[in-house]
């Protein structure tokens, strides 16, 4: 037992240490939001569950319609020096609230990219659960390692074609602070290499491992969770290295669909992740965003998904065959007056145009700080157990 008191010490956004009760008791939170709806036995693949909506649609799934499953992240484990990662902690706590269901799950901690991690996980589908209804990709990796060629990627938030400028939201002391920060071009090098990363590259590949072991349940459907946004975010996002990757998740999509395989991207709305609070400009875009119309919550984007992949309700698609679940971030009059607020913004006002102070307390909520019913004067057990399979 190793009980210590854990205090928010870190630069920027990053933490260092995590709150391990305060991890659990955003698990809980989260859960609370779902109202439970029986059905048939159904099982999923979270690929991505220990964070954003990756956790969001693992606990959704679990809590709402009973979902079995297995979950893959990538974790570290508590040291003599630090806690474990935010996500350890959460992870153990959604074990145990699938326990406390009465619903299987089990948790791998690997590299979601390595062969050897995708036959661990199908041996554990075959022996647990005998096949997959539903496979979620949500990964946001930096770097990946291709295990046919060993080759390591690095992804980059970076323009393309263009230098880009944006305003962006800081912290000092606690108190907002309006910066501008310059976003470089990147390279054709970099653009590949992000793509190589964040494509639809491994995607294909977990498809095709479950397809050779003959584990895709009848019915079978898969989504990859991704993001398109603001025009005011795109620059850099969309437009830029990042978004050239979620556009070959997309092209995935619609070559999988053409082998037969029913598969889509979902498009999420806005919300504070640990992978999006480290891009410039999301900051103040999402606080602007909550001030003017609040945000759909990332569990409660991911009930309508469920809804959606599980047959309760129709699809709701765009054009191009993605599951939209932004319609909400994304209507005129809503970008209209967030437009507004960002180019009103100053040094001077950012305090009342932004809900910047919601935003800081939401990234300290990633860590386990700032959640309500936590005593954080108080020793806290770090040495928290990854969950038994």
């Amino acid at each position: 037992m190793t009980e210590r008191v854990v205090k928010p010490v870190g630069r920027g956004f990053l933490f260092l240490d995590s709150h391990p009760a305060g991890c659990a008791r955003v698990v809980r939170e989260m859960a609370a939001e779902v109202e439970h709806r029986t059905t048939q036995r159904r099982t999923a693949l979270v690929i991505g569950s220990s964070s954003g909506y990756g956790l969001a649609t693992t606990i959704a799934g679990l809590a709402r319609y009973g979902i079995d499953g297995i979950g893959i992240c990538f974790e570290k484990a508590p040291t003599a020096r630090r806690t474990a990662t935010a996500g350890w902690y959460r992870t153990a706590e959604t074990a145990a609230l699938a326990a406390e269901l009465g619903r299987s799950w089990s948790f791998v901690n690997a590299d979601a990219f390595a062969d050897t991690t995708k036959d661990e996980v199908l041996d554990l589908v075959a022996e647990q659960l005998g096949g997959i209804d539903h496979l979620v990709y949500s990964v946001a990796a930096p770097r990946r390692t291709d295990p046919r060629t060993g080759e390591t990627y690095q992804s980059v938030l970076k323009a393309i074609g263009a230098e880009h400028t944006t305003k962006s939201l800081a912290f000092d002391d606690g108190a907002p602070v309006l910066q501008d920060v310059g976003i470089e071009v990147a390279t054709d090098d970099e653009i590949a290499q992000t793509v190589k990363v964040m494509g639809g590259e491994d995607w294909t590949r977990w498809i095709a491992a479950l397809q050779d072991r003959d584990l895709l349940k009848p019915g079978f459907n898969t989504v990859a969770l991704t993001y398109i946004g603001s025009e005011l975010t795109g620059p850099l996002y969309r437009q830029g290295s990042i978004g050239a990757a979620k556009a070959d998740l997309e092209q995935t999509a619609l070559k999988l669909a053409a082998d037969g395989v029913t598969a889509m991207t979902s498009v999420n709305g806005a919300a504070v992740t640990q992978a999006s609070s480290a891009i410039p400009g999301i900051g103040l875009y999402v606080s602007l965003l909550h001030k003017v119309t609040g945000l759909q919550t990332p569990v409660e984007q991911s009930i309508a998904l469920w809804d959606q992949l599980t047959g309760e309700s129709p699809f709701d698609l765009d054009d191009e065959g993605r599951i939209r679940l932004d319609r909400w971030e994304l209507n005129d009059d809503v970008q209209s007056a967030v437009r507004a607020q960002w180019e009103s913004a100053t040094q001077d006002n950012i305090a009342e145009v932004a809900d910047a102070a919601w935003f800081l307390t939401e990234v300290r909520r990633l860590y386990g700080f700032d959640v309500r019913d936590v005593a954080y004067d108080a020793e806290t057990e770090v040495d928290v157990a990854w969950p038994d399979r």
